[in-house]
């Protein structure tokens, strides 16, 4: 989103208020944030002008700077989602991404079944086929892993011909990133979720969106079981 001084900024205050400090209805001067942040009036602005319109902050004239509700803040912006990995509603944000990937995939796989083109179907399962072959390596924690994982989804969700459901790319993509990121995904996948997101190329491949549907139904309520489970083992520890 932004990069130096200002991006420094910029993910300081974003992670602070996403992790609730400020809280919601905290009142802010730029004076105060060039203090904490110990950068000029100009680098600060810019920052604050960014995470209002994320919906984080509103300024008023003699009011000052005021950290919204969570509910008024774009849950789809990816530096948002990327703060609310890093702090303490990783949980929230995971199980909250996987309830739309969960509700909006299965239909993107039905339409791409219908309407991917050519190039689509071939990339899909040449990714499938990577993923399988990363993962059965046990490389599934690793860069290359993710970043495939990352593209296989992003052709599927464009290969839909629906714009709306294209626009959760980045979404889902900080999603699977964080994941990894953050230590949280396994160096050999669940069983099954291989051979799920080959089942899905395939199907979008023959055109035949029933199956398609039904596999990317399968692999996601897989993974959603897996973070469920993930969340249990931390609070067992904890």
């Amino acid at each position: 989103m932004a990069s130096g001084v200002h991006g420094d900024v910029l993910d300081g205050l974003g992670r602070r208020i996403a992790a609730g400090e400020p809280a919601p209805g905290s009142v802010l001067t730029l004076a105060q944030l060039e203090s904490e942040a110990r950068a000029s009036r100009t680098v600060v602005r810019e920052a604050v002008r960014v995470l209002e319109s994320l919906g984080m902050l509103v300024s008023r004239r003699r009011v000052g700077i005021t950290v919204q509700p969570r509910d008024h803040w774009d849950a789809l912006a990816p530096a948002l989602i990327r703060w609310n990995l890093a702090g303490p509603y990783r949980q929230q944000q995971l199980e909250a991404l996987m309830e739309l990937r969960v509700a909006v995939e299965p239909t993107a796989a039905r339409l791409a079944a219908r309407r991917a083109t050519p190039a689509q179907r071939d990339e899909l399962r040449r990714l499938a086929e990577r993923l399988r072959d990363l993962g059965v390596g046990g490389r599934a924690d690793a860069e290359a892993f993710m970043e495939t994982d990352v593209d296989f989804h992003r052709v599927l969700l464009r290969a839909s011909g629906n714009p709306q459901l294209a626009a959760l790319e980045a979404p889902v993509a900080e999603e699977l990133r964080g994941r990894t990121r953050l230590g949280l995904h396994p160096s050999v996948p669940a069983p099954g979720t291989l051979d799920q997101h080959l089942a899905v190329a395939l199907a979008v491949a023959a055109g035949d969106a029933d199956a398609a549907e039904r596999h990317s139904r399968a692999h996601l309520h897989g993974v959603w079981n897996e973070i469920s489970a993930d969340a249990g083992v931390r609070e067992l520890r904890a």
